[in-house]
């Protein structure tokens, strides 16, 4: 998982103009790949231009990209800051955002431009759409003051999804979603909880795997942001910003509308998931998309498609944190799990798999399976 530029952005270093661009505070553990920053920045700051004295982090995220701001030469210019990506072309392919950035675009959805990109080298450099995200401005203590964001939002989802045609984005198929439930066992279960996944526990874990993905894949496919959350939607006086969709796939309606309401970093009542989730499901339908017509149905859809998406997460932050050196990721790994455990005890057929959680996590006395390391 990963978000692209995030508020926080200190204030700007002390940089004398002749200094080289990527001296201002910021580390480059390979002094070949600064060297070749600094020249490529200067090249862009003459055609755009650019103040690169002015450069400065504006955030790193959970991939290999990094990210910096930089300000405009041009007093009162209209784009007063841009955006730089900075994505090593040996971990970290560019191409799917700029293909999902014009897609975006296209549907009508306020994306960053591409400006400039040097391929080989994975530069890039992008508007600017500002650097206050929805998870900033969302007032947690009232949900119901939050609606008109949530429904913006809404609105955006809607317009993307409408822009969907098959055979232009990598398909979510059964492949996909099978080595995606693999990070729960690989990582969550085997890595972090020190629980060796088989005999009945693989047995387990497969029946519910078997069930989550033959529901998933019954649903309508549409175009899949893939993290559409409010810590990759950026407000401001021009309208809501999209970030963080190089990962789009074509895939089931359900998936989207399931990360915005069980975000990975704050939690809601299901009073006001429900609010919302109908709300964006009646705009849905009015706008002619393939949703179940029963919104109780759909309603089901999405726990199953957010069940496949926290079990994931899961994994993901736990390979963050052992593998990557990550570890502020897997203190929210707790709200995750218990997004699984309350949609596994609504659905009869998940009852083991709920049982097998809650041995994994404590919750009651382990029985029935051996853990550890034996």
């Amino acid at each position: 998982m990963s978000a692209p530029p995030t508020p926080g952005t200190p204030d700007r270093p002390f940089a004398h103009p002749s200094m080289p661009a990527s001296a201002a505070g910021i580390a480059w553990p390979d002094p070949a790949r600064q060297t070749a920053f600094d020249q490529w920045l200067g090249s862009v700051a003459a055609k755009h231009p650019l103040d690169a004295a002015s450069l400065r982090s504006a955030s790193a995220d959970a991939s290999f990209r990094r990210y910096f701001r930089v300000d405009s030469r041009v007093d009162g210019a209209a784009d007063s800051s841009f955006i730089i990506m900075d994505a090593p072309p040996a971990q970290e392919n560019c191409r799917p955002f700029v293909t999902v950035a014009d897609l975006m675009a296209r549907a009508g959805l306020r994306v960053p431009q591409v400006l400039d990109w040097d391929e080989p080298q994975g530069f890039m450099l992008l508007t600017d759409l500002g650097a206050q995200t929805m998870l900033d401005v969302i007032d947690r203590e009232q949900p119901l003051a939050n609606l008109p964001l949530y429904m913006e939002a809404a609105d955006a989802l809607v317009q993307w999804q409408l822009a969907s045609g098959p055979d232009v984005l990598p398909p979510y198929n059964e492949a996909l979603l099978r080595r995606e439930l693999a990070l729960f066992p690989d990582w969550y279960l085997e890595k972090h909880r020190n629980v060796r996944v088989e005999g009945k526990l693989r047995e387990t874990l497969d029946a519910a795997f078997n069930k989550i993905v033959q529901r998933n894949l019954a649903a309508a496919q549409v175009y899949v942001h893939r993290d559409f959350m409010p810590r990759n939607l950026m407000v401001s006086p021009q309208g809501l910003g999209v970030l963080d969709f190089q990962d789009a796939v074509y895939g089931p309606i359900t998936y989207d509308i399931a990360s915005l309401m069980r975000d990975a970093f704050l939690s809601w009542d299901e009073e006001f998931v429900l609010d919302v989730t109908v709300r964006y499901w009646q705009k849905a339908r009015k706008a002619g998309l393939p949703v179940d017509a029963d919104f109780g149905e759909f309603y089901r859809g999405v726990e199953w498609m957010g069940l496949q998406r926290h079990l994931k997460v899961a994994g993901i932050f736990a390979r963050l944190t052992l593998r990557d050196g990550k570890p502020k990721y897997l203190a929210d790994a707790p709200r995750f799990i218990g997004y699984i455990r309350a949609t596994a005890h609504r659905y009869r057929e998940l009852g083991p798999f709920l049982k097998l959680l809650d041995e994994v996590e404590g919750i009651q006395n382990a029985a029935g399976y051996a853990f550890g390391r034996v």
